[in-house]
């Protein structure tokens, strides 16, 4: 196990795109961590948001197969924060600094949920023109774990882990699914005990969003038919799923057949597509995420349509 650790499509992303630190806050110690890569001439690129186990670099693949095509992608690690609006602020400044009026955000699981907030805390003056959500969900409610959300902090690290690892698909798995939850217990033990309570908290302090606040913004919804299990709570997947599709009755839904909590990484190649199928929309406008001279809508067409026959063949 462990093959995407040590797999030369990592090597070579470690090797070749830089890891940026950015204190954006008076409080030197929140420090966002990102990967900036593709033209910089593109002033609304597409923003990952990682979940609650993840880094940054759990986009790695996305980052090299999506700058490669020419769009500019850009990977966020968390600094920590302890409330949604502590975070919507941070980030906020952080595309301040980066001089991004506008961006396309992907969010996977908490990622996604923040993604969300952060429409509704600046749809007065948006910043957010798009957004693809990954096994997200729009209210913190269905994890029935309001009520403990504060004395995450109090925690240790080894008792955090274990309530994020008991989330992680523990039935068979094929071996490439496998291989992505390896990696993720990975990423999740190099996150800091604050860390990880601060995002456990993010992800169960109560709040939900407000739709009337964000209606406005296309939006794709990405699932698996192996859904986020909630602490357990296997009934509320299919709630969770329900509830989106309710939010969002005009999202685009891109349904994958496997992929289980991490298809960013097990099933790179139709996550990719349907980033691409996305922000295709926008190519030609101010808001596009890829340069233009690489725009080639035929041959994505063509892509789209192999797509759909693999997936009938599967």
């Amino acid at each position: 196990m462990g093959e995407i650790k040590v797999s030369p499509d990592y090597n070579w992303f470690r090797s070749t795109v830089p890891l940026k630190k950015i204190i954006v806050d008076d409080d030197d110690s929140k420090i966002w961590s990102l990967y900036d890569a593709g033209p910089r001439n593109i002033r609304c690129p597409l923003i990952f948001l990682p979940p609650v186990s993840g880094t940054a670099d759990v986009f790695f693949r996305q980052i090299l197969a999506l700058t490669g095509w020419g769009y500019r992608v850009i990977a966020l690690q968390y600094p920590v924060y302890w409330d949604h609006l502590e975070f919507c602020d941070g980030f906020r400044k952080l595309l301040d600094h980066l001089q991004l009026d506008k961006v396309h955000l992907f969010g996977a699981s908490l990622g996604g949920f923040l993604a969300q907030k952060f429409a509704e805390y600046t749809h007065k003056s948006p910043r957010v023109h798009s957004l693809i959500l990954c096994n997200s969900f729009s209210d913190t409610s269905i994890f029935n774990q309001t009520w403990t959300a504060n004395s995450f902090w109090l925690m240790p690290s080894f008792m955090l882990k274990k309530i994020v690892l008991g989330n992680f698909s523990s039935g068979p798995v094929d071996p490439v699914m496998a291989d992505a939850i390896d990696f993720m217990v990975d990423r999740l033990e190099s996150l800091g005990q604050s860390e990880l309570a601060s995002r456990l908290t993010l992800n169960c302090q109560n709040s939900y969003v407000e739709p009337h606040k964000i209606r406005d913004i296309p939006v794709t919804i990405m699932d698996p038919c192996v859904f986020l299990k909630v602490f357990d709570q296997s009934a509320l997947s299919t709630e969770a799923k329900e509830e989106m599709y309710k939010l969002y009755p005009n999202a685009r839904r891109a349904h994958l057949k496997t992929g289980g909590n991490f298809p960013y990484l097990c099933r790179s190649a139709e996550v990719n597509l349907y980033v691409q199928i996305h922000l295709l929309q926008f190519h030609g406008t101010k808001y596009a995420a890829i340069d233009p001279s690489m725009v080639s809508a035929e041959e994505l067409e063509v892509q789209k349509g192999n797509l759909s026959i693999s997936q009938e063949e599967q």
